[in-house]
């Protein structure tokens, strides 16, 4: 599984493979996320739920956009306890060929026209098996990355597996881009028919050629030392879920909510945004009026935030601590969810600086995530416990987000008020929540006691 054991004080893969490595995968996972959420929104309810009612639609495609984050805890504990059994490489090629295979089975999926509601289920089926993969992949990468940083650097490290969100977000999307301006629509508010009938499938198929690459990459990392030690030590736990609930489930609940406000802030802004970006006007609930390539041009120049600042965030949060850096961002998300109105009041330059802002602060709650989550753990139970914690809140924030928020927008008559209210109030939860925790700076990762006995 690994190679002879490394110092516990030197890391066991060469720096620029870790960096690839766990910048890859995610980059990978997050675009076969993202191509669904656009897919979501543009093609999935006109062909695979086709109610007659626009907002009807809409909603049971975000439906099952959100189901995925129920599979994802189920993944963690999956692809956890392979992790903190086996190692993290073996588990990190898994979930890879998992999400890899189901994303580019959504490509060749029959439509509701041709076999009924046989195709709204098989999209449950593969959207699902995303969630369950994706609930694996990221606490790998992250553990992967920060196992293996160099002293006083963790944070840093951390940031590589987050920049894959918005490396991922502009590959997706640019490649719809690119397919919309290939096979144009004469009406701004709906797909071409070449599209709807076919374009759509190319970012899905697509995914096969990431994965190869993916897995060329990931194939040739070796074991982390700080498993590899212990391993060695005799460490490991027999079953790692029944023991971290056991030990450590404070830290468990206290990771979860240090993501929410990341999770309803990352949702709002990729997903509901392009909706209510796209929404005319003068529609029943009504939107900005965007046609889709100017909106989504406009959030892709929001997104080149979302990664430059996902990097600033590391140095950040290892100069001055994971915590006093996430306590602030997380009170500028609070004042950013009271402003959306008087923002967006401003024309095209308040809708610039609106996902400006969101996408920056985005970046900044984002990366030092890559470091917090894992450092809450011992060893022998990190992958476990990061994992269960990072999932567990995509179902709390990131699953109901995008429904939430389109019934708030229609509660608003088409004002996203209590939309950034709703963000405001969950930023809060997790600002209570890093009150309560403690810092994680100088917690060594390689140290393999836990308290009492393992089972």
């Amino acid at each position: 599984m690994s190679s002879a054991p490394a110092p516990a004080s030197a890391p066991a893969n060469p720096r620029s493979r870790v960096v690839v490595a766990s910048l890859i995968g995610t980059t990978i996972e997050f675009y076969d996320f993202y191509v669904y959420a656009t897919a979501a929104v543009l093609v999935f309810p006109h062909l695979f739920f086709p109610t007659g009612d626009e907002t009807v639609a809409l909603l049971s495609s975000f439906a099952i956009f959100g189901a995925a984050m129920v599979a994802r805890p189920l993944g963690a504990v999956f692809f956890g306890h392979l992790g903190d059994k086996r190692g993290r490489k073996v588990t990190l090629v898994g979930a890879l060929l998992t999400m890899g295979i189901a994303t580019f089975l959504i490509g060749v999926l029959p439509t509701y026209a041709l076999v009924g509601w046989f195709a709204p289920l098989l999209l449950v089926i593969l959207r699902l098996a995303q969630g369950f993969a994706l609930g694996g992949e990221w606490s790998g990468a992250a553990l992967v990355a920060t196992e293996n940083a160099p002293t006083g650097k963790r944070a840093w490290y951390g940031t590589f597996p987050q920049l894959g969100a918005p490396i991922g977000f502009i590959i997706a999307n640019g490649l719809f881009l690119i397919i919309a301006a290939v096979l144009p629509s004469s009406d701004p508010s709906l797909p071409s028919e070449e599209f709807l009938s076919w374009g759509w499938r190319i970012p899905f198929l697509f995914s096969a050629i990431m994965v190869a690459v993916g897995l060329w990459v990931r194939l040739r990392l070796v074991e982390s030392a700080a498993f590899t030690k212990a391993s060695t030590a005799g460490k490991l736990a027999k079953v790692p879920l029944a023991t971290v609930f056991r030990t450590h489930w404070r830290e468990l609940i206290l990771g979860t909510f240090y993501m929410l406000a990341t999770y309803v802030l990352f949702y709002l802004m990729t997903t509901f945004s392009l909706s209510y970006g796209r929404a005319a006007t003068d529609a029943a609930v009504p939107g900005l009026g965007y046609e889709y390539t100017t909106f989504v041009l406009l959030m892709i120049f929001g997104v080149v935030f979302f990664g430059i600042f996902t990097l600033v965030s590391g140095p950040l949060a290892d100069r001055f601590g994971r915590r006093p850096t996430l306590i602030v961002i997380t009170a500028a998300i609070i004042v950013f969810g009271l402003i959306w109105v008087p923002l967006l009041s401003l024309g095209q330059i308040g809708v610039v600086l609106w996902l400006v802002l969101g996408f920056t602060l985005m970046g900044f709650t984002f990366g030092p995530m890559g470091a917090l989550l894992p450092e809450l753990f011992p060893t022998v139970l990190r992958y476990t416990g990061s994992g269960i914690s990072y999932n567990v809140s995509s179902i709390l924030g990131a699953a109901v987000a995008p429904f939430i928020a389109v019934w708030l927008w229609t509660v608003g008559e088409g004002s996203p008020v209590w939309v950034g209210v709703y963000l405001a109030v969950m930023a809060t939860l997790t600002l209570i929540a890093l009150l309560l925790g403690r810092e994680t700076k100088d917690v060594e990762l390689d140290d393999v006691e836990i308290p009492e006995a393992l089972p």
